[in-house]
């Protein structure tokens, strides 16, 4: 239970104001199908997220688990100190509009994910916690609390959030799953 939750609440945070947030506005704007948009984020998602869980634990299995131990951590506060680095979208016009709002949706976010705060992360989970199905879940799960508000409200704008706050949040969040991760 604590992978699913350590998953869900982390990536729940650091995807405010990332840029997948920022795209799940964008095709929000552009699209009148919410539910496309939504089923599109919820399975490209559980995709990218699955084989970044699978990563992670098939790369861990070549490391000395103490050795393991200081990398997840290591890890986690590299992704502290990136969090603190608003995104932004590359583009708002894509050759993919013209494919519909679950085909666009699906794969922008599969693109926007690969090398991503969420992703960087979900790797990391996935070592630290072994439990490829929890975090996967748990990760998931966080993208749709961030995401889905931001496409049924459409008008919505992570402008008016105080971002420099919940960067710092996020940061200071990471940072004591380093640190936890040391201690136990």
């Amino acid at each position: 239970m604590e992978a699913l939750l350590a998953s869900t609440f982390t990536v729940a945070i650091a995807e405010i104001g990332d840029k997948t947030q920022l795209l799940a506005l964008i095709l929000a704007a552009r699209f009148k199908n919410k539910t496309a948009i939504i089923l599109g984020i919820l399975l490209s998602t559980l995709a990218n997220h699955f084989a970044a869980a699978w990563f992670g634990q098939w790369a861990i299995n070549f490391i000395n688990p103490s050795v393991a131990t200081y990398l997840v951590a290591l890890s986690f506060f590299a992704i502290a100190l990136w969090v603190l680095v608003p995104d932004k979208v590359d583009s708002e016009e894509s050759r993919f509009y013209k494919m519909g709002p679950f085909i666009a949706t699906f794969i922008l976010f599969f693109l926007a994910e690969m090398g991503d705060k969420t992703q960087v992360a979900t790797v990391v989970l996935s070592a630290k916690y072994d439990a490829l199905g929890l975090v996967v879940i748990g990760t998931t799960l966080g993208m749709m609390i961030a995401n889905v508000p931001v496409v049924i409200a459409g008008h919505f704008s992570a402008d008016k959030l105080p971002m420099k706050w919940i960067h710092r949040g996020c940061a200071v969040l990471f940072a004591l799953l380093g640190v936890v991760t040391l201690l136990f």
